[in-house]
Protein backbone atom coordinates (compact mmCIF):
# COMPACT_ATOMS: atom_id res chain seq x y z
CA UNK A 1 0.00 0.00 0.00
CA UNK A 2 1.37 3.41 -1.27
CA UNK A 3 2.12 5.57 1.98
CA UNK A 4 0.19 8.95 2.00
CA UNK A 5 2.28 12.43 2.25
CA UNK A 6 1.30 13.91 5.51
CA UNK A 7 -0.19 17.48 4.83
CA UNK A 8 2.07 20.16 5.94
CA UNK A 9 -0.38 23.48 8.07
CA UNK A 10 0.40 25.57 5.08
CA UNK A 11 -1.23 23.22 2.50
CA UNK A 12 -4.00 23.02 4.49
CA UNK A 13 -4.69 26.46 5.23
CA UNK A 14 -4.08 27.22 1.65
CA UNK A 15 -6.78 24.86 0.70
CA UNK A 16 -8.71 25.97 3.39
CA UNK A 17 -9.18 29.48 1.64
CA UNK A 18 -10.57 28.01 -1.29
CA UNK A 19 -13.75 28.12 0.29
CA UNK A 20 -13.82 31.51 0.68
CA UNK A 21 -14.93 33.51 -2.59
CA UNK A 22 -12.58 34.95 -4.43
CA UNK A 23 -9.56 34.03 -2.72
CA UNK A 24 -9.85 30.54 -4.53
CA UNK A 25 -7.42 31.65 -7.19
CA UNK A 26 -4.85 31.30 -4.41
CA UNK A 27 -4.47 27.73 -4.12
CA UNK A 28 -5.64 27.53 -7.90
CA UNK A 29 -1.86 29.12 -8.81
CA UNK A 30 -0.04 29.15 -5.93
CA UNK A 31 0.00 25.18 -5.28
CA UNK A 32 -0.38 23.38 -8.79
CA UNK A 33 1.58 20.95 -7.55
CA UNK A 34 -0.03 19.95 -4.23
CA UNK A 35 -2.98 17.23 -5.48
CA UNK A 36 -4.93 18.05 -1.81
CA UNK A 37 -4.77 21.95 -2.76
CA UNK A 38 -5.95 21.63 -6.02
CA UNK A 39 -8.86 19.09 -4.95
CA UNK A 40 -9.95 21.84 -2.37
CA UNK A 41 -9.38 24.76 -4.90
CA UNK A 42 -11.96 22.68 -7.99
CA UNK A 43 -14.68 22.85 -4.94
CA UNK A 44 -14.00 26.00 -4.60
CA UNK A 45 -14.08 27.35 -7.78
CA UNK A 46 -17.20 25.38 -8.14
CA UNK A 47 -18.54 27.47 -4.80
CA UNK A 48 -17.42 30.27 -6.50
CA UNK A 49 -19.47 29.68 -9.78
CA UNK A 50 -22.11 28.92 -8.04
CA UNK A 51 -22.25 31.91 -5.77
CA UNK A 52 -22.93 33.53 -9.01
CA UNK A 53 -25.80 31.59 -10.29
CA UNK A 54 -27.04 32.32 -7.19
CA UNK A 55 -26.63 36.17 -7.46
CA UNK A 56 -28.36 36.00 -11.08
CA UNK A 57 -31.19 33.59 -10.23
CA UNK A 58 -32.22 35.88 -6.99
CA UNK A 59 -32.97 38.53 -9.24
CA UNK A 60 -36.02 36.90 -10.49
CA UNK A 61 -38.53 39.23 -8.85
CA UNK A 62 -40.18 37.37 -5.61
CA UNK A 63 -39.37 33.78 -6.60
CA UNK A 64 -35.56 34.84 -6.26
CA UNK A 65 -35.75 37.29 -3.76
CA UNK A 66 -38.22 35.04 -1.11
CA UNK A 67 -36.94 31.79 -2.17
CA UNK A 68 -33.55 31.71 -4.49
CA UNK A 69 -31.47 33.96 -2.81
CA UNK A 70 -32.21 32.94 0.95
CA UNK A 71 -31.89 29.38 0.51
CA UNK A 72 -29.09 29.61 -2.12
CA UNK A 73 -26.69 31.51 -0.14
CA UNK A 74 -27.37 29.39 3.27
CA UNK A 75 -26.26 26.46 1.06
CA UNK A 76 -23.16 27.67 -0.25
CA UNK A 77 -22.17 29.50 3.21
CA UNK A 78 -22.86 25.76 4.74
CA UNK A 79 -21.01 24.13 1.96
CA UNK A 80 -18.12 26.73 2.29
CA UNK A 81 -17.94 26.36 6.29
CA UNK A 82 -17.34 22.41 5.49
CA UNK A 83 -15.23 22.49 3.10
CA UNK A 84 -12.68 25.04 5.38
CA UNK A 85 -13.27 22.33 8.17
CA UNK A 86 -12.50 19.74 6.19
CA UNK A 87 -9.37 20.89 4.32
CA UNK A 88 -7.93 22.11 8.02
CA UNK A 89 -8.32 18.73 9.28
CA UNK A 90 -6.57 17.24 6.05
CA UNK A 91 -9.42 15.58 4.62
CA UNK A 92 -10.45 15.37 0.53
CA UNK A 93 -14.11 15.80 1.64
CA UNK A 94 -16.48 15.63 -1.56
CA UNK A 95 -19.10 18.35 -1.51
CA UNK A 96 -22.67 16.91 -1.86
CA UNK A 97 -24.21 18.28 -5.32
CA UNK A 98 -21.09 20.07 -6.55
CA UNK A 99 -18.44 17.78 -5.93
CA UNK A 100 -19.51 15.98 -9.05
CA UNK A 101 -18.59 18.93 -11.27
CA UNK A 102 -15.65 19.81 -9.45
CA UNK A 103 -14.01 16.48 -10.43
CA UNK A 104 -14.56 17.38 -13.95
CA UNK A 105 -12.65 20.46 -13.89
CA UNK A 106 -9.11 20.31 -15.57
CA UNK A 107 -6.42 23.12 -14.71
Amino acid sequence: MPEKKELNQDERVIAALSYIWVLVLIPLLAKKDSEFCQFHAKQGLVLFIGSFVVMVLGMIPVLGWLIILPFGWLFIIILSILGIINALAGKQWEMPYLGQYAKKINL
